[in-house]
C-alpha cells in the first residue's frame, strides 16, 4: 500500500501512523464498524480548476463544473501542509484543471518538498517550456504525469479539444533533456494514455514515443466516462481496455464495487477553496466533510461527517452516487 518510491519520505513517526491507519482500515472492513486510528498519509490538493482545454468528460473542460472557479492561495495551501505535514508522505497536486494555470504552483511544490513530502502532479502538458521545465526541475517536484491521448493531432484532439500533441510532446522531450544536463533524477516523466475507442489502436504505438521523447514509463488507463448510455461511443471495443461492459440495461461498470475503499482511510482531498471531500470522484464536493476555514484537518479527518460517509461505503457502496462511476481502474505501465 506503500510505493517504494516514498521510502526517503518516511521517518518513525509516520511508519506508525501509516500502520495504525491500514490496520484500522480492515478491521473496520471485517467489523463493517468505522475505526480511524491515524491521519492520511496522502494528501490531494487543488491547485486549478480551471483549464486551457475542453476535454468532454471532464466537469473542468466541458464547464459542468458547479463549484466557483479559480486559483488556490497559497496561504492556504501553506495552511493545509503545515496541519499535515508530520504524517504525510505523499502529496499530490491535482484535482480538476490544469495546475500549471496556477503561477504559485512551483513555491507550493517547493514548500511541500522542504517539508519532506513527496510531491506528484498531473498535467495536460501545454505549459512546459524552457524557463518552465527548469522551474519544475528546481522546485523538488519528484513525479509528473502528462497525458496524452493519442498519437496523431487528429485522434488526440478527439478528445483533448482544442490541444496541440506537438506541443505537448515537445514539452516531454524539453523536460527529459533539462533533467540529463541538470544531471537530475527527477521528476520522474510519466505519460499517461486513456483509452477510448477512437486511440485504442494507438497503444503499441506510445509506447514508443514515450521512448522516444525519454519519459520515464507510459501508463494506459481505463476511460471514465460520466454518462457511459449516452457517450458509449467512447468506450473501447476491446474490452480489457474498458471501464464498462454491455448488459441488457446498458452499459455497466465492469467492477463489482465491493462495500470497501481504502482511499477513505489512505487519502485526504482538499477543493481549492478549502473545503474536504472524501473522494477524487466527488467532483462537485457534494459530500463535503468539512471546511479548513472552520476546522482543522485533523478534526475533519476524524468528524461524523467524514465518519458517517464511511459508514454508508462500508454498508452499501452502491448507493453512493459518486462510488458507481469509480473502479480500481486499469492501470497497464510499460
Amino acid at each position: 500500500m506503500l510505493n517504494p518510491s516514498y521510502i526517503t519520505y518516511i521517518n518513525w513517526h509516520k511508519l506508525v501512523n501509516a500502520v495504525k491507519l491500514i490496520t484500522s482500515y480492515w478491521i473496520s472492513v471485517v467489523f463493517k464498524r468505522v475505526f480511524v486510528w491515524g491521519y492520511p498519509y496522502a494528501i490531494s490538493i487543488e491547485p486549478s480548476n480551471i483549464c486551457n482545454l475542453s476535454c468532454s468528460e471532464c466537469p473542468a473542460g466541458n464547464k459542468s463544473l458547479s463549484r466557483k472557479s479559480g486559483l488556490l492561495d497559497y496561504q492556504l495551501f501553506k495552511k493545509i501542509i503545515d496541519q499535515t505535514r508530520k504524517y504525510a508522505i505523499y502529496l499530490n497536486l491535482y484535482l480538476q484543471g490544469e495546475p500549471f494555470l496556477n503561477p504559485l504552483l512551483f513555491k507550493m511544490i517547493k514548500y511541500a518538498d522542504e517539508n519532506n513530502i513527496y510531491t506528484s502532479t498531473s498535467t495536460n502538458g501545454h505549459f512546459i517550456d524552457n524557463e518552465s521545465a527548469k522551474k519544475i526541475i528546481n522546485s523538488g517536484l519528484k513525479k509528473i504525469i502528462v497525458s496524452v491521448d493519442g498519437t496523431m493531432q487528429e485522434t488526440y484532439q478527439i478528445y483533448r479539444q482544442r490541444g496541440n500533441l506537438n506541443q505537448v510532446l515537445s514539452g516531454i522531450r524539453l523536460l527529459a533533456e533539462l533533467k540529463k544536463e541538470f544531471k537530475s533524477k527527477t521528476p520522474e516523466i510519466e505519460i499517461q494514455f486513456i483509452v477510448f475507442k477512437h486511440n485504442q489502436h494507438q497503444v503499441n504505438e506510445i509506447q514508443q514515443i514515450g521512448k522516444d521523447v525519454g519519459a520515464n514509463t507510459v501508463v494506459l488507463k481505463s476511460a471514465q466516462i460520466l454518462n457511459p448510455n449516452i457517450n458509449f461511443k467512447l468506450i473501447p471495443s476491446i474490452q480489457k481496455f474498458a471501464r464498462y461492459r454491455k448488459k441488457n440495461t446498458g452499459y455497466k461498470i465492469k467492477s463489482n464495487l465491493r462495500n470497501r475503499c481504502f482511499r477513505l482511510w489512505q487519502t485526504l482531498v482538499i477543493t481549492l477553496e478549502g473545503i474536504v471531500i472524501p473522494c477524487c470522484f466527488d467532483k462537485n464536493a457534494d459530500y463535503k466533510s468539512g471546511d479548513i476555514k472552520d476546522l482543522t484537518l485533523p478534526a475533519i479527518w476524524k468528524s461524523k461527517n467524514f465518519n458517517t460517509f464511511r459508514k454508508k461505503v462500508l454498508a452499501s457502496r452502491k448507493k453512493v452516487s459518486i462510488c458507481c462511476n469509480c473502479t480500481n481502474g486499469l492501470h497497464i505501465k510499460y
